[in-house]
């Protein structure tokens, strides 16, 4: 039997099989969407004294559909644009809801060429005014890829999530100047000192260090950057893994935060061994895997040994 003779069959199905899946993850998307307008609508009036809990999640990893929901009733916003860094496929991400919800345009960043082919392929991508390029950020690129896109001045939201030079690439931003940044920080490194990862434009989390938690940079860190672009910073998701920031100009109806009260202790746990395999552990036990690992200071311009601020 010649088995080649089935393969038209086998790919007919499959054609059927991939229409109806993307038809059921279609309406589930649009019926999440539909359920989480009256919860817009309700916190709109409000004045929350913590924007976590405005929190929702569509396309978010947690909840910071609802918190940029929130935001966006509190400040004018008159250029409906995104840039959002560290997609991966875009099928979770900070800016999604916005793009589909909110009709906003934007430009999102991965340096993964197959999540970028995948953004490209999808339906969302002709659906929307939607740009995807494939860039391995750093700082000294950064600009020169927003405003090869097309991108600069006022926006409304910048998103980064770079796993690495955050706060680097953040500084190094001019030219465009967003209302509301969204930025992650570690929360590994506490809410004490003001210290990131020292700059090296090929970083990479998983080759920095075997236990995957030595990125980034501390909410403090960020927040001392974040005022120096004049901007306020307005709290922190519930899970302690993002910060939000408005520009000082718009902030008026947003209730600033003092940093340390802003910090939230993370719950997660996603440490790992040499293995690759995850450790679950305590945070003395996840702070010692770290302990001998460098980190600068950025009030000192100094590095210094994580083991001297973190027990």
């Amino acid at each position: 039997m010649h088995f080649s003779l089935f393969n038209p069959v086998i790919a007919a199905i499959n054609s059927n099989l991939d229409f109806n899946t993307g038809r059921i993850v279609s309406e589930i998307e649009s019926n999440r969407m539909l359920i989480v307008q009256e919860r817009i609508r309700e916190f709109s009036g409000l004045q929350l004294d913590n924007i976590a809990d405005a929190e929702f999640r569509v396309f978010s990893q947690w909840g910071e559909d609802g918190i940029i929901q929130y935001l966006l009733s509190k400040i004018p916003i008159s250029n409906k644009v995104f840039l959002e860094f560290g997609v991966e496929d875009y099928r979770e991400s900070n800016t999604r809801f916005l793009l589909m919800n909110n009709n906003w345009s934007g430009l999102v960043i991965d340096c993964d060429r197959q999540n970028v082919a995948r953004i490209k392929a999808s339906n969302l991508y002709w659906r929307n005014d939607l740009t995807a390029e494939c860039e391995f950020i750093t700082r000294e690129n950064i600009n020169l890829v927003i405003e090869k896109a097309g991108f600069r001045g006022d926006i409304g939201l910048l998103s980064i999530d770079i796993d690495g030079n955050d706060y680097w690439v953040w500084e190094a931003i001019d030219i465009i100047s967003p209302r509301i940044v969204v930025i992650e920080y570690n929360n590994v490194f506490g809410k004490e000192r003001a210290v990131t990862i020292p700059y090296r434009p090929d970083f990479d989390r998983a080759k920095a260090h075997y236990s995957n938690i030595y990125y980034g940079a501390s909410l403090s860190a960020m927040c001392k950057l974040a005022g120096k672009k004049e901007y306020a910073f307005v709290g922190s998701n519930s899970t302690g893994s993002n910060a939000f920031f408005v520009r000082a100009d718009v902030a008026q109806d947003i209730k600033e935060m003092n940093c340390s009260d802003g910090y939230v202790e993370s719950k997660v746990r996603e440490a790992r061994d040499p293995n690759g395999k995850l450790l679950f552990p305590s945070k003395e036990k996840r702070n010692e895997l770290i302990k001998d690992l460098f980190v600068l200071d950025v009030d000192s311009d100094e590095l210094i040994l994580i083991s001297e601020f973190l027990e």
